[in-house]
């Protein structure tokens, strides 16, 4: 992929400490933020209002995320104190195994296409377990504002725009003629209004047949002919046996505070092993913005990333020690690898992504930290035009060498880059909701806001308004080069350079940095942050 700057502009106002809002929502897109709140004005809880954000995006923001994506789930029950995790992510299908490929001559999985499409996707089921559980308002309910924004259209972000013309020839290959992201087969301009009338209907037999449709009934048949038209694998057996799974979130404490990430399949765990090497560190004295802040957080980075890539897998297939790579005592170990004067050396990475992330704060204290994906942009590119939304291609991201802890198996979830974050207190209270698209660039980004915060204090907004770096990967590329933001003073980036880092200088608003956002949960109220490089913004009561 290419990366495009955003332009410069103030950040948004804080709000005065006296007028604090009491209920929020933060999102990649304002219409979808204000979707959410929408439904927390008519009464809905955090994750009534975290449904229908996220409905309203796989409408505005459909080339991050969708329908056909996987998602997961953060939250936090003000009433009981209870913390939760969701694991939304689909398995791969029965007949979808490495021999498949082996036939096929393949020796990688292709990422786009029907054969990219070999897990089921799994955040409509997520959607439906979280109502369930934690819903106030009918299910249809949450759904209106998405159905309004697909029928009666929207004006065109610069963003879909772009990620429409960069996939226009995989969205006419396997989108069918009548795709809804290529109307008369051209890719429509920014700035102008359009409909996606079939995902419309899509969301409007959801808000009447309920989510198991998407599994079991007439969702799910389209989906499965539309795959077999094609050539794709995925059964309605495959649909039909999806499901979600609760899980318990995992957890370390740093500066006082409890950072909480979900288990595998995601790489949740990686932030809490790089807090774990720097909580050795004293970040105020280091001095932010230096070279050696910088130094230490790619440092830790690259210590949690090869923990990551030896063991990350479905723990289902994979005997992941799990504990022992959180824990204080290894975290010690690690850090003890750690060069203030030499950058260590490190095989690329493999991993990238697009995603879209919301944060939701009610006026019960209910906290959801959720994201959702297609992995790349437009996923797969394969659009069921009856349907109008995107398949996913996460299934791309397994191996083929059966010894990897990520080999494709059927039955098997693959590795996820997705890793929505929350902070507790001391008093086990949000303190922070946080997270981020971007892939490789997640844990990293993650790492950034919680430093700024709890080590400097900056708020949410300033927190994300600072320069950004990444590390790695960047969207389709394998690298081990050190990307950093422009802004960036050009004393510290030489002083990067000179201790081994292979230094690139990335746009001063980078689009590669990720779309990061965050709420702040204090006393007196709630601060948000919400990422300028998106097409988001905060949406407050």
């Amino acid at each position: 992929m290419s990366f495009a700057a955003s332009p410069a502009q103030p950040p948004p106002a804080q709000t005065p400490t006296a007028q604090l809002p009491t209920a929020m929502v933060v999102s990649p897109h304002h219409l979808a933020s204000t979707a959410g709140l929408n439904i927390l004005s008519q009464g809905g809880s955090a994750a009534d209002a975290a449904i229908a954000t996220q409905a309203a995006l796989a409408v505005v923001y459909p080339h991050m995320t969708g329908l056909g994506g996987d998602g997961f789930w953060l939250g936090y029950q003000a009433g009981s104190g209870q913390l939760y995790g969701l694991n939304g992510s689909g398995r791969a299908g029965a007949s979808c195994d490495r021999a498949l490929f082996a036939r096929l001559g393949l020796d990688a999985i292709p990422q786009r296409g029907p054969q990219s499409v070999i897990t089921v996707p799994g955040g409509v089921a997520a959607w439906g377990e979280a109502h369930q559980r934690f819903g106030r308002l009918p299910w249809a309910d949450l759904l209106q504002p998405a159905i309004a924004l697909a029928e009666q259209g929207y004006v065109l972000s610069r963003s879909q725009a772009h990620w429409t013309r960069v996939n226009q020839s995989h969205l006419a290959a396997y989108g069918g003629g009548n795709n809804p992201f290529l109307p008369a087969g051209q890719v429509p301009e920014a700035g102008g209004q359009v409909t996606n009338l079939p995902l419309g209907a899509t969301l409007r037999r959801l808000a009447s047949a309920g989510p198991q449709d998407f599994y079991q009934g007439e969702i799910a048949a389209k989906l499965v002919a539309y795959l077999g038209h094609l050539g794709g694998w995925l059964s309605k057996d495959d649909f039909a046996r999806h499901s979600t799974t609760w899980v318990d979130p995992i957890a370390t404490t740093y500066r006082g505070y409890r950072v909480c990430q979900l288990p595998p399949n995601t790489q949740g765990f990686t932030v809490l092993q790089m807090l774990n090497v720097l909580e050795g560190f004293d970040l105020p004295a280091v001095g932010h913005g230096t070279a050696d802040y910088y130094h230490l957080l790619v440092e830790a980075t690259k210590l949690a990333f090869a923990d990551r890539d030896r063991w990350l897998g479905d723990p289902d297939f994979t005997d992941i020690p799990l504990a022992e790579l959180i824990s204080k005592p290894y975290g010690d170990r690690r850090r003890a690898r750690l060069s203030m004067a030499v950058a260590q050396d490190y095989s690329a990475p493999t991993v990238g992504g697009d995603t879209a992330y919301a944060a939701v704060v009610d006026r019960e204290g209910n906290a959801v930290s959720i994201i959702q994906s297609n992995y790349f942009d437009f996923g797969s590119a394969v659009v069921p035009p009856e349907l109008g939304f995107p398949l996913q291609n996460r299934g791309s991201l397994f191996s083929l060498d059966a010894s990897h802890p990520n080999a494709l198996a059927p039955g098997k979830r693959p590795f996820h880059t997705l890793m929505p974050g929350l902070v507790l207190n001391g008093e086990g209270h949000p303190h922070l909701v946080l997270g981020t698209m971007g892939g490789e660039g997640q844990p990293q980004t993650q790492l950034a806001l919680l430093t700024r915060m709890l080590d400097f204090g900056f708020d949410p907004q300033m927190a994300i308004d600072l320069p950004r770096w990444v590390w790695g990967r960047t969207w389709g590329e394998a690298t081990t080069q050190l990307a950093l933001e422009s802004r960036i003073p050009q004393a510290v980036q030489r002083d990067l350079a000179a201790r081994g880092h292979q230094v690139t200088v990335a746009p001063a608003w980078a689009d590669q940095m990720g779309h990061a956002h965050a709420i702040q949960v204090t006393p007196a109220g709630l601060r948000g942050g919400c990422d300028r490089r998106s097409d988001g913004a905060i949406a407050a009561l």
